[in-house]
């Protein structure tokens, strides 16, 4: 039995359905991002994750738990699931430290203070913890808004685009250093973004997403090698000087690096984690050639060599 399950979930508003059937099984300790376009239904699935909508139909279990809905729970929401919103949710008035205490607020008192100060210590917020919000610069606050939802040891951390309001240095740094605290305290996280890049940098298992239903699922390589539709293939491989649809993909690269190691065969897993950039017309021109391009694995660029063979699929 896993550790966190959705079964069979949807979602229906006055007859239109914001979230077709969703069903997801993973382990404790285990990563999965969400990638999908705005309105397609991500959030409101969050939400029933953490027992702060309801269903139209399905369930949610953790562990041995069932995940009662707002109907069935006077006090929505639990302890163990929290969600982390893009807004931060932080209270003005309150510090840095005031803020990340405030759900302990019921807890004992001495480990109220030893959670707290393991939280800033993890997050590099001690030396702004009598800060105010206003104070902190974007990163920092979203830090503090984690930290805020970590304080009570959650068992599942559901994130919603939390890193969109950052800029792409920020973001990548922060992103990076969650990852490790996350792994350290094997907490569960399911991250929803529109940006695959963000979610390549905290996982490898990815959930696509559109419309309101899941159009395909997998590994970086098996998605990008094997895509079902036209929304997936454009995720992996998109052309940013051609305003027309891309119809090719490359089904394989043959990389000479700049010490001259070369890789035959599919795309390795460092390529696929970053974004091709070719200009539409040239990957005509150059088809069954050597040349020269870059690819940008998140802020690093290499200029590589490789040699394009094209695969004449339409989607």
């Amino acid at each position: 039995m896993s550790y966190f399950s959705i079964r069979k979930v949807s979602k229906t508003y006055e007859l239109h359905p914001a979230l077709k059937e969703f069903s997801l099984a993973l382990e404790k300790g285990q990563f999965t991002a969400i990638v999908g376009e705005s309105g397609s239904g991500k959030s409101t699935l969050l939400r029933i994750m953490a027992g702060l909508e309801t269903q139209t139909s399905g369930e949610v279990w953790l562990n041995d738990r069932q995940i009662e809905n707002p109907k069935q729970k006077l006090v929505p929401g639990y302890d163990e699931i929290k969600l982390i919103h893009q807004d931060y949710h932080l209270q003005p008035n309150s510090t840095v430290e005031e803020n990340i205490s405030r759900p302990l607020l019921n807890y004992d008192k001495a480990y109220a203070r030893d959670r707290v100060d393991r939280l800033l210590f993890d997050l590099g917020l001690e030396g702004f913890k009598d800060r105010h919000p206003r104070q902190l610069s974007g990163g920092q606050q979203q830090k503090v808004a984690i930290a805020t939802a970590l304080a009570v040891e959650p068992d599942v951390l559901l994130l919603d685009e939390p890193f969109s309001s950052l800029d792409s240095i920020q973001k990548h740094r922060l992103i990076s250093e969650l990852k490790e605290l996350f792994l350290e305290l094997g907490t569960t996280v399911v991250f929803v973004t529109h940006d695959l890049d963000d979610a390549l940098r905290l996982t490898d298992n990815l959930i696509i997403f559109q419309k309101g239903k899941v159009v395909q699922k997998g590994g970086s390589q098996e998605l990008c090698e094997h895509p079902k539709t036209r929304y997936v293939a454009r995720l992996f491989f998109h052309d940013q000087s051609d305003s027309r649809s891309i119809q090719f993909l490359p089904q394989t690269i043959r990389c000479q690096t700049a010490d001259q190691r070369r890789t035959n065969g599919p795309c390795d897993r460092s390529a696929l984690l970053g974004s091709l950039q070719f200009p539409f017309h040239s990957l005509k021109k150059t088809e069954g050639k050597f040349g020269k391009s870059t690819i940008r694995f998140g802020s690093i660029k290499s200029e590589i060599g490789f040699t394009f063979i094209l695969m004449r699929k339409r989607f």
